[in-house]
Protein backbone atom coordinates (compact mmCIF):
# COMPACT_ATOMS: atom_id res chain seq x y z
CA UNK A 1 0.00 0.00 0.00
CA UNK A 2 2.85 2.37 0.75
CA UNK A 3 4.34 1.61 -2.65
CA UNK A 4 1.02 2.49 -4.27
CA UNK A 5 0.79 5.75 -2.25
CA UNK A 6 4.33 6.70 -3.32
CA UNK A 7 3.38 6.10 -6.93
CA UNK A 8 0.34 8.38 -6.55
CA UNK A 9 2.55 11.15 -5.15
CA UNK A 10 4.80 10.90 -8.20
CA UNK A 11 1.75 11.26 -10.43
CA UNK A 12 0.49 14.23 -8.40
CA UNK A 13 3.85 15.98 -8.68
CA UNK A 14 3.62 15.67 -12.46
CA UNK A 15 6.42 17.60 -14.15
CA UNK A 16 7.35 19.68 -11.06
CA UNK A 17 10.17 17.31 -10.15
CA UNK A 18 12.22 14.51 -11.67
CA UNK A 19 13.29 11.49 -9.65
CA UNK A 20 16.94 11.07 -8.74
CA UNK A 21 18.69 7.99 -7.33
CA UNK A 22 21.04 10.34 -5.44
CA UNK A 23 19.42 11.86 -2.30
CA UNK A 24 22.30 14.30 -1.91
CA UNK A 25 21.23 15.97 -5.19
CA UNK A 26 17.55 16.24 -4.28
CA UNK A 27 15.53 19.44 -3.91
CA UNK A 28 12.59 17.54 -2.41
CA UNK A 29 12.88 14.52 -0.12
CA UNK A 30 9.64 12.88 0.93
CA UNK A 31 9.82 9.88 3.26
CA UNK A 32 6.84 7.53 3.12
CA UNK A 33 6.30 5.73 6.40
CA UNK A 34 4.71 2.66 7.99
CA UNK A 35 3.77 2.34 11.66
CA UNK A 36 2.18 -1.11 11.74
CA UNK A 37 5.27 -2.32 13.59
CA UNK A 38 7.84 -0.56 15.73
CA UNK A 39 10.93 -1.26 13.59
CA UNK A 40 9.93 0.77 10.48
CA UNK A 41 9.08 3.71 12.73
CA UNK A 42 12.57 3.70 14.29
CA UNK A 43 14.04 3.47 10.81
CA UNK A 44 12.22 6.67 9.87
CA UNK A 45 13.71 8.59 12.80
CA UNK A 46 17.20 7.53 11.78
CA UNK A 47 16.53 8.51 8.16
CA UNK A 48 15.04 11.93 8.97
CA UNK A 49 17.95 12.83 11.23
CA UNK A 50 20.42 12.33 8.37
CA UNK A 51 18.76 15.04 6.29
CA UNK A 52 19.42 17.79 8.85
CA UNK A 53 23.00 18.38 7.69
CA UNK A 54 21.97 18.14 4.05
CA UNK A 55 19.42 20.89 4.62
CA UNK A 56 22.13 23.09 6.14
CA UNK A 57 24.18 22.65 2.97
CA UNK A 58 21.14 23.23 0.77
CA UNK A 59 18.71 25.65 2.49
CA UNK A 60 16.29 25.27 -0.45
CA UNK A 61 15.83 21.56 0.23
CA UNK A 62 12.28 20.60 1.19
CA UNK A 63 11.98 17.66 3.59
CA UNK A 64 8.64 15.97 4.14
CA UNK A 65 7.18 12.96 5.94
CA UNK A 66 4.07 11.21 4.67
CA UNK A 67 2.05 8.12 5.49
CA UNK A 68 1.21 6.35 8.72
CA UNK A 69 3.86 7.76 11.07
CA UNK A 70 3.09 11.25 9.76
CA UNK A 71 -0.55 10.59 10.61
CA UNK A 72 0.34 9.06 13.97
CA UNK A 73 2.73 11.75 15.21
CA UNK A 74 1.57 14.85 13.36
CA UNK A 75 3.07 18.06 14.73
CA UNK A 76 4.98 16.09 17.39
CA UNK A 77 7.52 15.26 14.68
CA UNK A 78 8.39 18.96 14.44
CA UNK A 79 9.48 19.08 18.08
CA UNK A 80 12.09 16.42 17.45
CA UNK A 81 12.93 17.37 13.85
CA UNK A 82 12.33 21.10 13.28
CA UNK A 83 13.94 20.85 9.83
CA UNK A 84 10.85 19.03 8.49
CA UNK A 85 8.89 21.25 6.09
CA UNK A 86 5.72 19.22 5.64
CA UNK A 87 3.82 16.39 7.30
CA UNK A 88 1.25 14.69 5.09
CA UNK A 89 -0.99 12.03 6.62
CA UNK A 90 -2.66 9.09 4.94
CA UNK A 91 -5.27 11.32 3.33
CA UNK A 92 -3.17 14.48 3.37
CA UNK A 93 -0.62 13.31 0.80
CA UNK A 94 -3.19 13.92 -1.92
CA UNK A 95 -2.70 17.64 -1.16
CA UNK A 96 1.04 17.64 -1.86
CA UNK A 97 0.84 20.30 -4.58
CA UNK A 98 -1.08 22.57 -2.21
CA UNK A 99 1.57 21.94 0.46
CA UNK A 100 4.36 22.88 -1.95
CA UNK A 101 2.56 26.09 -2.93
CA UNK A 102 2.26 27.08 0.73
CA UNK A 103 5.95 26.36 1.31
CA UNK A 104 6.97 28.40 -1.74
CA UNK A 105 4.98 31.35 -0.34
CA UNK A 106 6.92 31.14 2.92
CA UNK A 107 4.32 29.27 4.99
CA UNK A 108 6.08 26.37 6.59
CA UNK A 109 5.83 23.87 8.14
CA UNK A 110 2.69 22.48 6.52
CA UNK A 111 0.74 19.82 8.39
CA UNK A 112 -2.15 17.99 6.70
CA UNK A 113 -3.30 15.18 9.01
CA UNK A 114 -7.08 15.40 9.05
CA UNK A 115 -8.92 12.08 8.68
CA UNK A 116 -12.40 12.46 7.21
CA UNK A 117 -14.99 9.68 7.20
CA UNK A 118 -16.53 11.18 4.05
CA UNK A 119 -13.16 11.37 2.27
CA UNK A 120 -13.43 10.99 -1.50
CA UNK A 121 -10.55 9.28 -3.30
CA UNK A 122 -9.21 11.44 -6.13
CA UNK A 123 -8.66 9.46 -9.33
CA UNK A 124 -4.89 9.89 -9.65
CA UNK A 125 -3.36 8.95 -12.99
CA UNK A 126 -0.07 10.06 -14.58
CA UNK A 127 -0.21 13.11 -16.82
CA UNK A 128 1.36 10.97 -19.51
CA UNK A 129 1.78 7.18 -19.77
CA UNK A 130 4.67 5.74 -17.77
CA UNK A 131 7.08 3.07 -18.96
CA UNK A 132 5.54 -0.23 -19.96
CA UNK A 133 5.10 -2.57 -17.01
CA UNK A 134 3.54 -5.94 -16.34
CA UNK A 135 2.00 -5.56 -12.87
CA UNK A 136 0.42 -2.72 -10.93
CA UNK A 137 -1.27 -1.99 -7.61
CA UNK A 138 -4.76 -0.45 -7.47
CA UNK A 139 -6.26 0.76 -4.21
CA UNK A 140 -9.96 -0.11 -3.87
CA UNK A 141 -10.51 1.08 -0.30
CA UNK A 142 -8.77 2.61 2.70
CA UNK A 143 -9.06 2.25 6.44
CA UNK A 144 -10.39 -0.43 8.74
CA UNK A 145 -13.36 -0.82 11.10
CA UNK A 146 -12.16 -3.96 12.89
CA UNK A 147 -10.04 -2.45 15.69
CA UNK A 148 -7.94 -5.50 16.43
CA UNK A 149 -6.45 -4.82 19.86
CA UNK A 150 -2.83 -4.76 18.61
CA UNK A 151 -3.37 -2.78 15.40
CA UNK A 152 -2.80 0.90 14.76
CA UNK A 153 -4.35 0.92 11.25
CA UNK A 154 -7.82 2.33 12.16
CA UNK A 155 -6.12 5.21 13.96
CA UNK A 156 -3.75 6.18 11.14
CA UNK A 157 -5.72 5.09 8.06
CA UNK A 158 -9.16 5.94 9.42
CA UNK A 159 -12.43 4.08 9.04
CA UNK A 160 -13.26 1.97 6.01
CA UNK A 161 -14.00 3.94 2.84
CA UNK A 162 -14.52 2.21 -0.50
CA UNK A 163 -13.71 3.79 -3.85
CA UNK A 164 -16.39 4.03 -6.49
CA UNK A 165 -16.31 0.92 -8.69
CA UNK A 166 -16.36 3.04 -11.83
CA UNK A 167 -13.15 4.82 -10.76
CA UNK A 168 -11.45 1.51 -9.99
CA UNK A 169 -12.40 0.14 -13.40
CA UNK A 170 -11.29 3.34 -15.16
CA UNK A 171 -7.89 3.21 -13.47
CA UNK A 172 -7.35 -0.43 -14.41
CA UNK A 173 -8.43 0.19 -18.01
CA UNK A 174 -5.91 3.01 -18.21
CA UNK A 175 -3.14 0.79 -16.83
CA UNK A 176 -3.94 -1.98 -19.31
CA UNK A 177 -4.40 0.20 -22.39
CA UNK A 178 -1.72 2.84 -21.81
CA UNK A 179 0.98 1.02 -19.83
CA UNK A 180 0.55 -2.59 -20.93
CA UNK A 181 -0.28 -3.90 -17.46
CA UNK A 182 -1.38 -7.57 -17.48
CA UNK A 183 -1.87 -8.15 -13.74
CA UNK A 184 -3.34 -5.92 -11.04
CA UNK A 185 -3.31 -6.37 -7.28
CA UNK A 186 -6.36 -4.81 -5.60
CA UNK A 187 -5.41 -3.24 -2.26
CA UNK A 188 -7.28 -2.64 0.96
CA UNK A 189 -6.83 -3.19 4.68
CA UNK A 190 -9.76 -5.63 4.42
CA UNK A 191 -10.85 -6.11 0.82
CA UNK A 192 -13.60 -8.51 1.91
CA UNK A 193 -15.44 -5.49 3.38
CA UNK A 194 -15.42 -3.58 0.08
CA UNK A 195 -18.70 -1.79 -0.60
CA UNK A 196 -20.48 -2.92 2.56
CA UNK A 197 -20.96 0.62 3.92
CA UNK A 198 -21.73 2.35 0.63
CA UNK A 199 -25.10 2.40 -1.09
CA UNK A 200 -25.46 0.62 -4.43
CA UNK A 201 -21.84 -0.63 -4.45
CA UNK A 202 -21.04 -4.18 -5.54
CA UNK A 203 -19.56 -6.47 -2.91
CA UNK A 204 -15.96 -7.61 -3.32
CA UNK A 205 -16.82 -10.82 -5.17
CA UNK A 206 -18.92 -8.82 -7.65
CA UNK A 207 -16.14 -6.25 -8.05
CA UNK A 208 -13.71 -9.05 -8.98
CA UNK A 209 -16.14 -10.23 -11.65
CA UNK A 210 -16.40 -6.72 -13.09
CA UNK A 211 -12.63 -6.26 -13.13
CA UNK A 212 -12.22 -9.62 -14.87
CA UNK A 213 -14.27 -8.35 -17.81
CA UNK A 214 -11.60 -5.79 -18.77
CA UNK A 215 -10.05 -6.77 -22.09
CA UNK A 216 -6.28 -7.22 -22.01
CA UNK A 217 -6.13 -7.89 -18.27
CA UNK A 218 -4.99 -11.45 -17.63
CA UNK A 219 -4.64 -11.76 -13.87
CA UNK A 220 -6.18 -10.31 -10.71
CA UNK A 221 -4.69 -10.55 -7.22
CA UNK A 222 -5.83 -8.92 -4.00
CA UNK A 223 -4.70 -8.28 -0.43
CA UNK A 224 -5.58 -8.40 2.41
CA UNK A 225 -8.55 -10.60 3.39
CA UNK A 226 -9.88 -10.74 6.94
CA UNK A 227 -10.84 -14.33 7.82
CA UNK A 228 -14.08 -13.31 9.54
CA UNK A 229 -15.41 -11.81 6.30
CA UNK A 230 -14.31 -14.54 3.91
CA UNK A 231 -17.53 -15.95 2.42
CA UNK A 232 -18.33 -18.83 0.08
CA UNK A 233 -19.34 -16.40 -2.67
CA UNK A 234 -15.81 -15.01 -2.78
CA UNK A 235 -14.28 -18.48 -2.53
CA UNK A 236 -16.24 -19.54 -5.61
CA UNK A 237 -15.05 -16.52 -7.61
CA UNK A 238 -11.44 -17.43 -6.75
CA UNK A 239 -12.04 -21.03 -7.74
CA UNK A 240 -14.10 -20.45 -10.89
CA UNK A 241 -12.95 -17.18 -12.48
CA UNK A 242 -9.86 -17.94 -14.63
CA UNK A 243 -8.48 -14.41 -14.25
CA UNK A 244 -8.53 -14.45 -10.44
CA UNK A 245 -5.26 -15.90 -9.16
CA UNK A 246 -5.39 -19.04 -7.08
CA UNK A 247 -3.79 -17.44 -4.05
CA UNK A 248 -5.11 -15.79 -0.92
CA UNK A 249 -3.36 -14.05 1.96
CA UNK A 250 -5.43 -14.90 5.02
CA UNK A 251 -3.90 -13.54 8.25
CA UNK A 252 -4.36 -16.00 11.13
CA UNK A 253 -2.24 -14.04 13.68
CA UNK A 254 -2.64 -16.71 16.42
CA UNK A 255 -3.91 -20.26 16.80
CA UNK A 256 -5.34 -20.00 20.33
CA UNK A 257 -8.98 -19.00 20.81
CA UNK A 258 -8.05 -17.24 24.05
CA UNK A 259 -5.44 -15.11 22.27
CA UNK A 260 -7.68 -14.51 19.24
CA UNK A 261 -10.37 -13.18 21.57
CA UNK A 262 -7.92 -10.81 23.28
CA UNK A 263 -6.76 -9.72 19.83
CA UNK A 264 -10.42 -8.96 18.96
CA UNK A 265 -10.12 -10.96 15.74
CA UNK A 266 -13.80 -12.05 15.81
CA UNK A 267 -13.23 -15.64 14.67
CA UNK A 268 -12.14 -18.87 16.33
CA UNK A 269 -9.47 -21.34 15.28
CA UNK A 270 -12.26 -23.75 14.35
CA UNK A 271 -13.89 -21.19 12.06
CA UNK A 272 -10.54 -20.42 10.44
CA UNK A 273 -9.83 -24.09 9.79
CA UNK A 274 -13.33 -24.62 8.42
CA UNK A 275 -12.87 -21.79 5.90
CA UNK A 276 -9.49 -23.13 4.80
CA UNK A 277 -11.04 -26.56 4.31
CA UNK A 278 -13.84 -25.03 2.21
CA UNK A 279 -11.34 -23.04 0.15
CA UNK A 280 -9.32 -26.13 -0.67
CA UNK A 281 -12.43 -28.13 -1.45
CA UNK A 282 -13.49 -25.53 -4.03
CA UNK A 283 -9.97 -24.74 -5.26
CA UNK A 284 -7.57 -27.62 -4.51
CA UNK A 285 -4.50 -25.90 -5.97
CA UNK A 286 -4.90 -22.63 -4.06
CA UNK A 287 -1.81 -21.16 -2.39
CA UNK A 288 -2.51 -19.81 1.10
CA UNK A 289 -0.19 -17.44 2.96
CA UNK A 290 -0.67 -15.86 6.37
CA UNK A 291 0.58 -13.53 9.12
CA UNK A 292 1.57 -14.71 12.60
CA UNK A 293 2.21 -12.62 15.72
CA UNK A 294 4.19 -14.36 18.47
CA UNK A 295 4.45 -13.23 22.06
CA UNK A 296 1.13 -11.40 22.28
CA UNK A 297 0.52 -10.20 25.87
CA UNK A 298 -0.51 -13.12 28.05
CA UNK A 299 0.33 -15.76 25.44
CA UNK A 300 1.17 -18.97 27.32
CA UNK A 301 3.27 -21.84 26.03
CA UNK A 302 0.02 -23.78 25.51
CA UNK A 303 -1.40 -20.88 23.44
CA UNK A 304 1.75 -20.80 21.34
CA UNK A 305 1.64 -24.56 20.76
CA UNK A 306 -1.88 -24.10 19.34
CA UNK A 307 -0.41 -21.70 16.78
CA UNK A 308 2.21 -24.28 15.80
CA UNK A 309 -0.56 -26.87 15.56
CA UNK A 310 -2.45 -24.77 12.99
CA UNK A 311 0.75 -24.27 10.99
CA UNK A 312 1.08 -28.06 10.83
CA UNK A 313 -2.59 -28.56 9.93
CA UNK A 314 -2.98 -25.86 7.29
CA UNK A 315 0.52 -26.03 5.84
CA UNK A 316 0.70 -22.46 4.60
CA UNK A 317 2.76 -21.83 1.50
CA UNK A 318 4.56 -18.95 3.23
CA UNK A 319 4.06 -16.98 6.43
CA UNK A 320 5.04 -13.50 7.55
CA UNK A 321 5.79 -13.72 11.26
CA UNK A 322 6.58 -10.99 13.77
CA UNK A 323 7.20 -10.45 17.45
CA UNK A 324 4.45 -8.50 19.16
CA UNK A 325 5.30 -4.84 19.77
CA UNK A 326 3.23 -2.12 21.42
CA UNK A 327 1.69 0.40 19.06
CA UNK A 328 0.26 3.80 20.05
CA UNK A 329 -3.50 4.14 20.66
CA UNK A 330 -4.11 0.39 20.75
CA UNK A 331 -5.89 -1.58 23.47
CA UNK A 332 -3.10 -4.16 23.72
CA UNK A 333 -0.60 -1.46 24.64
CA UNK A 334 -2.45 -1.14 27.95
CA UNK A 335 -2.27 -4.87 28.72
CA UNK A 336 -0.06 -5.49 31.74
CA UNK A 337 0.96 -9.10 31.03
CA UNK A 338 3.67 -8.40 28.43
CA UNK A 339 6.13 -11.18 27.62
CA UNK A 340 9.92 -10.87 27.93
CA UNK A 341 11.78 -10.19 24.69
CA UNK A 342 13.72 -13.42 25.12
CA UNK A 343 10.49 -15.47 25.09
CA UNK A 344 9.20 -13.70 21.99
CA UNK A 345 12.52 -14.23 20.22
CA UNK A 346 12.60 -17.95 21.08
CA UNK A 347 9.04 -18.48 19.87
CA UNK A 348 9.69 -16.63 16.64
CA UNK A 349 12.65 -18.92 15.94
CA UNK A 350 10.44 -21.97 16.47
CA UNK A 351 7.84 -20.60 14.06
CA UNK A 352 10.53 -19.92 11.46
CA UNK A 353 12.01 -23.40 11.87
CA UNK A 354 8.68 -25.19 11.49
CA UNK A 355 7.54 -23.08 8.55
CA UNK A 356 10.86 -23.49 6.77
CA UNK A 357 10.29 -27.26 6.68
CA UNK A 358 6.68 -26.87 5.51
CA UNK A 359 7.57 -24.38 2.77
CA UNK A 360 10.46 -26.57 1.64
CA UNK A 361 8.12 -29.54 1.21
CA UNK A 362 5.53 -27.45 -0.65
CA UNK A 363 8.11 -26.03 -3.04
CA UNK A 364 9.58 -29.48 -3.64
CA UNK A 365 6.11 -30.79 -4.55
CA UNK A 366 6.31 -28.71 -7.75
CA UNK A 367 9.34 -30.58 -9.07
CA UNK A 368 8.56 -32.04 -12.49
CA UNK A 369 5.33 -30.05 -12.81
CA UNK A 370 4.42 -27.56 -15.53
CA UNK A 371 3.23 -24.15 -14.29
CA UNK A 372 1.90 -21.02 -15.97
CA UNK A 373 4.09 -18.00 -15.31
CA UNK A 374 3.45 -14.35 -16.08
CA UNK A 375 6.89 -13.05 -17.06
CA UNK A 376 7.79 -9.89 -15.16
CA UNK A 377 11.30 -9.40 -16.53
CA UNK A 378 14.91 -10.44 -16.06
CA UNK A 379 15.79 -12.18 -12.81
CA UNK A 380 17.69 -10.02 -10.31
CA UNK A 381 19.62 -13.12 -9.20
CA UNK A 382 20.71 -14.20 -12.69
CA UNK A 383 20.70 -11.79 -15.67
CA UNK A 384 20.57 -14.78 -18.02
CA UNK A 385 17.20 -15.89 -16.68
CA UNK A 386 13.66 -14.55 -16.63
CA UNK A 387 11.43 -14.26 -13.58
CA UNK A 388 7.73 -14.23 -12.91
CA UNK A 389 5.03 -15.69 -10.70
CA UNK A 390 2.68 -18.61 -10.88
CA UNK A 391 -1.01 -18.13 -10.21
CA UNK A 392 -0.30 -19.34 -6.63
CA UNK A 393 2.11 -16.39 -6.24
CA UNK A 394 5.24 -18.56 -6.33
CA UNK A 395 8.34 -16.87 -7.71
CA UNK A 396 9.71 -18.79 -10.71
CA UNK A 397 13.13 -18.11 -12.30
CA UNK A 398 13.72 -19.90 -15.58
CA UNK A 399 15.83 -20.17 -18.69
CA UNK A 400 14.25 -19.13 -22.00
CA UNK A 401 15.33 -18.82 -25.64
CA UNK A 402 15.23 -15.01 -25.36
CA UNK A 403 15.08 -12.41 -22.62
CA UNK A 404 12.61 -9.92 -24.13
CA UNK A 405 9.50 -11.78 -22.98
CA UNK A 406 8.20 -9.49 -20.21
CA UNK A 407 4.43 -9.34 -20.25
CA UNK A 408 3.89 -12.76 -21.79
CA UNK A 409 2.26 -15.80 -20.22
CA UNK A 410 4.43 -18.89 -20.55
CA UNK A 411 4.57 -22.53 -19.52
CA UNK A 412 7.59 -23.53 -17.42
CA UNK A 413 8.81 -26.96 -16.36
CA UNK A 414 10.00 -26.86 -12.72
CA UNK A 415 13.39 -28.52 -12.29
CA UNK A 416 14.66 -27.15 -8.95
CA UNK A 417 13.06 -25.96 -5.70
CA UNK A 418 14.72 -23.30 -3.57
CA UNK A 419 13.73 -21.99 -0.16
CA UNK A 420 11.51 -19.19 -1.49
CA UNK A 421 11.44 -19.73 -5.25
CA UNK A 422 11.31 -22.30 -8.03
CA UNK A 423 13.66 -22.73 -10.98
CA UNK A 424 12.91 -24.26 -14.34
CA UNK A 425 13.00 -23.96 -18.10
CA UNK A 426 10.68 -22.45 -20.67
CA UNK A 427 8.40 -24.81 -22.57
CA UNK A 428 5.95 -22.68 -24.55
CA UNK A 429 4.31 -19.27 -24.88
CA UNK A 430 0.63 -19.32 -23.92
CA UNK A 431 -0.38 -15.68 -24.42
CA UNK A 432 1.23 -12.56 -25.81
Amino acid sequence: MNENDSEKVLYLLGDLYEQTPHPEEADLILVNTCSVREKPEHKLYSEIGRFKDQKKRNPGLIVGVMGCVAQQEGENLLKRYPHIDMILGTQGFYRIREALELISSGKRPVVFTDLKEDFKFPLVLPQKPQNRRVTAYVSIMQGCDNFCSYCIVPYVRGREISRKPEEILDEIKYLVEMEGVREVTLLGQNVNSYGKKERDFPDFAELLERVSQIDGLWRIRFTTSHPKDLCEKLMRVIAENPKVCKHIHLPLQAGSNRVLKRMNRKYTREEFLEKVEKLRLLCPDIGITTDIIVGFPGETEEDFEETLDILRQVRFQEIFSFKYSDRPFTTAKRFSDKLPESVKEERLKRVHSLQAEISKEIYRSYLGKEVEVLVEGISSKDPQKLTGRSTQNLVVNFTAPRLDMAGTLVKVLIEEAGQHSLRGRYLATLQV
